[in-house]
């Protein structure tokens, strides 16, 4: 091909640039006359209206076929047209879903057009314009663009710029949706803005590419890294699609772009791991077999899956700028491949308990580990930092999956993806939870049924479906309720409470850390009572009801606790379906206040809530000691925090929109419980 033909490729679109690699890879095996070169050599994309309708055959025996084969091509290919079958090409302008079958070839040793002496592509994905896309085009409305590949090289050149590692990445995100909120918060005025008013965001004007599309989150934003976002890359920025997208696609290209870079930034910390800290030389002398097994567990298992989930993003954005869909991408290897991170996870309070013990037992382990921490290749992260990554990630996978779950369009193509991504990735994380807490919570439970000596008809307390809720110390009240009687401490005695997830055990506390049994109930058997102010002795009282006791009958008891928040947590752990101060349990349709996490916490007791960075919550209820009872939006857990833990988000548009996003993201769940529910009273 002469000079002039490889400037002519250079400027084809992705159905051009396949073709003239068809023709010259046919011209090659003998399947195509020179006459018929010229004929179909032209200029495909010179008009939008001579796109190619359909593909040049390549014959099964030729040179080139054989060498395309990769050995799993078979199973690869089932896997994509199953997911994308179907999928019809919308127009870009009017913030469709870019959907279709796509033709994934592997060309090896095949000169690039745009560069034939030094540019090779291992990989060409090509997205096609179907014949019936250009005359489906209504009259006055803009076509999308052509597809524009984004070379493997340029790519590689991509990845091989983001400078950070995971950790950072999660905290700088984490940080900057923070921001982003309370700056969210803040631009209108609750008092003054009525909802049919329009936001600060929406009369701004869109005549430049950032006021039309403002991220919500600054990726990766450092001095490390040229590539900031999706629409700060040179593809993007030359290929004009910026004046075509509406913003809301813009965002949504953002969402997809952050999975795909964050997946790389994991990958890279994940190999750090596995290159830095596990196969250096002085700790293998160091650890047992056994201890490093316990230590880093599957992880090589985990990277591997890492790097295969990885690749195929990395093909999806290669294939073409303007990203077609990740969530189909997500859904494949969550159901195939997700489950070692289960395994990872369900090992890690016996790998935090090994690393302690190491580091108390083997000083020469304290010692390598401390030197691997400072090498700048970890820049300031600890060891543990990195142990943790996979529980961080599949978490933060899911939080990606939701984010572009609200931005896709709604009853279309790409939001049932999504949620059925989402949906997959929600079953991983609550097993990699289950898998968490089996092991401590049955340690926990023998530990209790050997401190406990039944006064009564012994209760088993050891059962797979059994947990502890909470457990304390109460006051029991004795005597009527009278002024007179008010006088003496001795009124009230101290008695302790273990309340599991199914039943109740009342105990007093006896010498050699012992706890006699006198009396128990079934969970779903106990009511509670606020006792009315009567003054000082009587702050902090709430009644107990056992509707039937261990014998058989009703019983109330009359409690007192040490504070406001330690009555409030007793009585929803006991009663947890009674009515709190903002809202009903059974409702979430009305505007309760909410909370942002601005400090994470690490729950301290089984009742309360451990926090992440940007966490939203509802408020349930609060109390006047700083303690808040909240309802995680993102995965609808429940539990005790400390008030200063977060911010209140004090715009209503602001709160009403994130419960509208999160009735969305579980809208299935939601008619998946009202069907087993409606199943339950039947």
């Amino acid at each position: 091909m002469d000079e002039q033909g490889r400037e002519a490729t250079h400027r084809l679109s992705a159905g051009g640039l396949w073709q003239g690699l068809s023709q010259q890879v046919l011209r090659e095996s003998g399947s195509v006359s020179e006459g018929e070169e010229e004929s179909a050599g032209a200029d495909p994309v010179a008009h939008e209206g001579d796109l190619p309708t359909h593909y040049i055959a390549i014959q099964r025996n030729s040179k080139y076929y054989r060498s395309m084969r990769l050995p799993n091509r078979g199973k690869r290919k089932a896997s994509r047209e199953a997911v994308h079958m179907g999928r019809v090409t919308g127009s870009l302008k009017n913030n469709e879903p870019v959907k279709e079958p796509l033709n994934v070839l592997s060309h090896k040793g095949s000169a690039s057009p745009a560069n034939s002496d030094k540019t090779t592509l291992d990989e060409l994905w090509i997205q096609r314009t179907p014949p019936a896309a250009a005359e489906e085009t209504p009259a006055g409305t803009a076509e999308p663009p052509p597809a524009h590949p984004m070379t493997a090289d340029s790519w590689r050149n991509l990845i091989e710029h983001i400078g950070l590692l995971y950790q950072e990445y999660r905290d700088k995100s984490t940080r900057e949706e923070i921001e982003t909120r309370r700056l969210q918060d803040s631009q209108t005025n609750p008092e003054e803005t009525s909802p049919s008013e329009e936001t600060p965001s929406e009369a701004e004007p869109t005549s430049t590419t950032e006021n039309k599309a403002p991220p919500q989150i600054s990726l990766l934003r450092n001095s490390n890294s040229r590539f900031n976002l999706w629409q700060d890359l040179p593809e993007i920025r030359n290929s004009g699609v910026l004046s075509i997208l509406q913003p809301d696609e813009i965002k949504l290209q953002e969402a997809m772009f952050e999975l795909v870079t964050s997946e790389a930034s994991y990958y890279k910390s994940l190999n750090l791991l596995v290159s830095h800290f596990m196969e250096n030389e002085r700790l293998k002398k160091i650890l047992h077999p056994s201890e490093a097994h316990i230590l880093f567990s599957n992880v090589l298992d985990v990277m591997a899956v890492s790097e295969r989930f990885l690749l195929d993003l990395e093909q999806r954005v290669e294939e073409n700028i303007v990203i077609s869909d990740v969530c189909d991408i997500v859904y494949q290897h969550t159901v195939n491949h997700f489950s070692v991170y289960i395994t990872y996870v369900s090992n890690q309070t016996y790998q935090e308990r090994a690393y302690k013990q190491l580091l108390q037992d083997k000083p020469a382990f304290r010692e390598v580990i401390s030197q691997l921490e400072l090498d700048p290749k970890c820049k300031g992260l600890s060891f543990s930092s990195f142990l943790i990554l996979p529980f961080q990630r599949i978490t933060r996978l899911k939080l990606l999956v939701q984010n572009i779950l609200k931005k896709v369009e709604e009853k279309s193509d790409r939001e049932s993806t999504a949620l059925d991504a989402h949906k997959e990735l929600e079953t991983v994380v609550k097993a990699c939870n289950e898998g968490v807490r089996k092991m401590s919570r049955t340690e926990q439970m023998i530990s209790i049924q050997k401190k406990l000596e039944f006064k009564i008809k012994s209760v088993p307390i050891i059962s797979h479906s059994r947990w502890l809720l909470k457990q304390g110390e109460l006051q029991q009240m004795n005597g009527p309720k009278t002024s007179r009687t008010l006088r003496t401490k001795k009124l009230f005695r101290e008695i302790y409470l273990f309340l599991f997830n199914d039943l109740l055990v009342i105990c007093r506390q006896i010498p050699g850390d012992k706890y006699q049994v006198f009396d128990s109930a079934p969970r779903g058997l106990l009511r509670v009572e606020e006792l009315e102010d009567q003054g000082q002795s009587l702050a902090n009282v709430f009644i107990l009801r056992l509707l039937e006791n261990a014998d058989d009958r009703e019983a109330s008891y009359m409690l007192k606790a040490s504070s406001q928040s330690e009555m409030k947590r007793w009585m929803i752990s006991l009663a947890p379906n009674r009515r709190t101060k903002f809202v009903s349990f059974t409702s979430r349709l009305v505007d309760c206040p909410q909370i942002q996490c601005v400090h994470p916490y690490v729950a301290q007791q089984p009742d309360e809530l451990s926090l992440e960075l940007a966490d939203v919550l509802n408020i349930l209820d609060k109390t006047d000691d700083g303690w808040i009872f909240g309802e995680r939006l993102h995965d609808q857990e429940r539990g005790w925090f400390p008030s200063s833990m977060g911010e209140e988000i004090l715009n209503p548009k602001i709160r009403a929109q994130n419960l509208k996003e999160c009735f969305r993201v579980h809208k299935s769940d939601d008619s998946q419980r009202r069907k087993l529910g409606s199943r339950n009273r039947q």
